[in-house]
C-alpha cells in the first residue's frame, strides 16, 4: 500500500468542503482559519509532523482552500494536499518559527488581507490546542477591521458522519488494534518490564495487519497496573508486571491518520471476586448500551441505559461513557464533539463512529472492556473481533 496514493478522491475532499461552506454560512463566516491538524487534514489531505509550528487551512466561499504554515513545510504540503495550484500553498520564513520578537499570525494576517479577507467575520479556532492565547491577540492586532469569531468544533461536526472510503480505513485500523491485543496477551507475564511490552505494542501497530500498514496512533499506550491503574491516563514505566494485579492497555490502531481505539484489561494470578463482578456488571451495561445504537436514537440514550444497568449492579461511573472517533493526531484519538452522556442529544445517523469507553477505576486498580462502534442502517456494528472480557493469564 504506497504512501504516495492520495488518502481520498479531489470529489471526495469537495464535498468535504462545500458541508463546511453550509456551516460557514450558517454562522455567518465570509471565511475560516482553521488550525488543528485533523480538520486541516480532513479539508486538504495535509499530512505531517509539523503541528508544533503555526499552520493553519483558509477556507473562504471561492476557489480551493489555502493551506498556510512553515516554508519547509509547504513541500509536504504540496506532496499532500489536493489543490493543484501551487499558489494555494504558502510558507512564512523561518525568522517566525519561535521568534518572541514576531508572529506567525502576522504573517497569515497579510496573506487574508492579500485575499480580500481584511474586513470580514472570520471564524477560528478559539478552544483548540492548536490555536493560542497569543495566536488570537496577534491576529486580532494585525487585522483591526476584520471580526474574529468562534468557530470551535465547526469543521469537527461536518466530520461525524463518515465516507465508506473513512469507514474502510476505520476498519484496517481495527485489524491493527486487534493484532496489538493479540501480542499483549501472547507475550505478558510475571516478571516482564512494561516497558519491554509497550516496545512490542508498538512494532506489532506500525508493522500494520492484513497488509496494511500502521501508522502512529494519536494518543501513546496506556498500561499502568495495579494501584497506578485506578487513575484513567498513565502511560508505563520500567517495573516488571506482577501477579495479582491487572494492567488495563488502552490503545488504538491507526491506519492514514485513522484512529480505532480499544480497550482490555488483562490480570495475572487469580481474578479476587470483586473483578469478577465489575467484569459483570459492565458486560452487561456494554450490552445495555448497545441495544440503544440506532439510527434516530440520541447519544444520551446509549449512556443513560449504559448506567442504569451499572448503578443496578452497584457500581457508578461519573464520567462520559464513549465519544467520536475518526481522522486523528496527537494529542487525542477524540473528535471533540458527541458523547456518551446525559444532556447530549445529538441524533445519531448511520455512518457515525465512537469509542465506547465504559472503564471503571475501583479502590486498586482499573478494569477497561471497550469497543469501538459503527452507526449502521439497522443499528451498530462493532469494528474489532477482540474477546469481550476480562484477560485472565496465570
Amino acid at each position: 500500500m504506497t504512501t504516495f496514493e492520495k488518502n481520498f478522491t479531489t470529489a471526495e475532499y469537495q464535498r468535504r468542503i462545500d458541508k463546511t461552506r453550509a456551516a460557514m454560512s450558517d454562522a455567518g463566516h465570509a471565511a475560516i482559519v482553521i488550525c488543528d491538524p485533523s480538520n486541516i487534514s480532513w479539508l486538504t489531505g495535509y499530512d505531517g509532523w509539523s503541528f508544533y509550528t503555526f499552520q493553519a487551512v483558509i477556507l473562504s466561499h471561492e476557489g480551493d482552500p489555502f493551506w498556510w504554515g512553515r516554508s519547509m513545510d509547504a513541500l509536504g504540503a504540496r506532496r499532500t494536499v489536493f489543490m493543484a495550484d501551487d499558489e494555494n500553498i504558502r510558507g512564512y520564513d523561518d525568522t517566525y518559527v519561535q521568534n518572541p520578537e514576531k508572529h506567525p499570525m502576522e504573517d497569515l494576517a497579510r496573506l487574508l488581507s492579500e485575499l480580500g479577507l481584511d474586513a470580514v467575520q472570520i471564524g477560528v479556532e478559539m478552544d483548540n490546542y492548536y490555536y493560542s492565547a497569543a495566536a488570537h491577540k496577534s491576529l486580532s492586532d494585525a487585522m483591526p477591521k476584520a471580526r474574529l469569531a468562534d468557530a470551535t468544533g465547526l469543521v469537527n461536526w461536518q466530520r461525524a458522519v463518515k465516507s465508506e472510503r473513512e469507514i474502510e480505513y476505520m476498519q484496517r485500523a481495527a485489524r491493527i488494534v486487534e493484532a496489538m491485543h493479540e501480542r499483549i496477551f501472547e507475550l505478558a507475564e510475571p516478571g516482564m518490564r512494561k516497558n519491554d511490552l509497550i516496545a512490542e505494542i508498538y512494532a506489532t501497530g506500525i508493522r500494520g495487519a492484513d497488509g496494511y500498514w500502521g501508522d502512529y496512533p494519536a494518543i501513546v499506550p496506556m498500561a499502568p497496573s495495579g494501584l497506578d491503574a485506578t487513575a484513567p491516563h498513565l502511560t508505563w514505566d520500567d517495573r516488571p508486571l506482577e501477579i495479582g494485579e491487572a494492567t488495563f492497555f488502552e490503545i488504538a490502531g491507526a491506519h492514514r491518520r485513522y484512529q480505532c481505539p480499544q480497550s482490555r484489561t488483562l490480570f495475572l494470578g487469580d481474578v479476587p471476586q470483586k473483578y469478577r463482578d465489575a467484569e459483570a456488571a459492565v458486560l452487561d451495561a456494554i450490552e445495555a448500551g448497545l441495544e440503544q445504537a440506532r439510527p434516530g436514537n440520541q447519544a444520551q440514550d446509549i449512556a443513560n441505559a449504559f448506567n442504569t444497568t451499572l448503578n443496578k449492579a452497584g457500581f457508578e461511573k461519573d464520567s462520559r461513557c464513549g465519544y467520536a472517533i475518526g481522522i486523528s493526531y496527537p494529542p487525542d484519538w477524540g473528535e471533540r464533539t458527541i458523547s456518551f452522556r446525559r444532556g447530549d442529544t445529538t441524533v445519531l445517523e448511520p455512518g457515525m463512529t465512537f469509542h465506547f469507553m465504559p472503564a471503571l477505576w475501583l479502590d486498586d486498580g482499573g478494569l477497561e472492556i471497550t469497543e469501538p462502534i459503527l452507526i449502521t442502517e439497522g443499528g451498530y456494528e462493532c469494528f474489532c473481533n477482540t474477546a469481550r472480557e476480562l484477560w485472565v493469564k496465570q
